[in-house]
């Protein structure tokens, strides 16, 4: 199994998970014309994707969704909340994706397959209607994916036991997001509960989670406003007992290339 980023950040948001002939995309908040350039540079066309997952409905994950999947005829899962949020966003492009049967509700505690790929979603807290992230597995090797979170609970860190890869959020530095220019109402809101995950208690969960057949640990959804590369870095590699450089990084504009785990 294999992973890839076509970008991180509060600019737009898209993973890629690959298993022989299975691909789902992990969310895609970029344009048409940007996703498939994007999926160019990582050797994918767009009808190689057997499914693409959604978060939740915030533009940076999903506003590149129904395009995508309109075109390419590619089915949709998401949760009922988010669908029905999307809904209000952009009733035509998600009416015309439901008018063809290509949207797929699933359940935030249930996991599923698509072909060779087990999903299985889990809840978190978000300012978000009915949000959820996952862990994907081949049978073999298990990737964790936690961003837009502002809080951990006991089911996350359950969610996230015996990943053989680690897609963590590292959204803010707290004493930047503090000092820095934003209005007091939106340091509030992400720094809060329902936030984002800041670099420290990121480390914290990857602290309590880490075991010897942790292969990757990347770094993402980092602000470019309130953080910094080497911030996180530092956080997430001090708690794996690892060398800095060994922590990888998703960018908003390159995003990452393909990792095998």
């Amino acid at each position: 199994m294999r992973f890839a980023s076509i970008g991180s950040g509060s600019g737009g948001n898209g993973l890629l998970i690959q298993q022989a002939d299975t691909c789902v995309l992990l969310d895609c908040g970029f344009s048409l014309k940007e996703t498939e350039m994007r999926l160019a540079r990582l050797a994918i066309e767009p009808s190689q994707i057997d499914a693409i997952l959604v978060t939740h409905e915030h533009q940076d994950h999903a506003s590149g969704v129904s395009r995508l999947a309109a075109k390419y005829q590619i089915p949709v899962l998401m949760t009922y909340g988010t669908m029905r949020a999307m809904q209000q966003q952009s009733i035509k492009q998600i009416e015309s994706l439901l008018e063809e049967d290509l949207l797929n509700l699933i359940d935030s505690h249930q996991g599923f397959e698509v072909a060779d790929l087990f999903i299985q979603p889990f809840p978190v807290p978000h300012d978000a209607r009915e949000p959820v992230q996952f862990t994907i597995s081949d049978g073999r090797a298990k990737l964790g994916v936690l961003t837009d979170t502002g809080s951990i609970t006991p089911h996350i860190l359950s969610s996230l036991k015996n990943c053989h890869g680690l897609w963590l959020e590292c959204n803010h530095d707290l004493d930047m997001l503090h000092q820095g220019a934003y209005p007091l109402s939106l340091k509030q809101r992400v720094g809060g509960r329902l936030g984002h995950l800041d670099n420290q208690t990121s480390a914290s969960l990857l602290a309590q989670i880490k075991h010897a057949d942790l292969q990757f640990v990347v770094a993402a959804h980092i602000s470019a406003q309130n953080n910094t590369p080497d911030l996180a870095r530092q956080a997430l590699s001090h708690a794996m007992g690892w060398q800095a450089e060994q922590i990888l990084l998703a960018d908003q504009q390159a995003g990452l290339s393909w990792l095998n785990i």
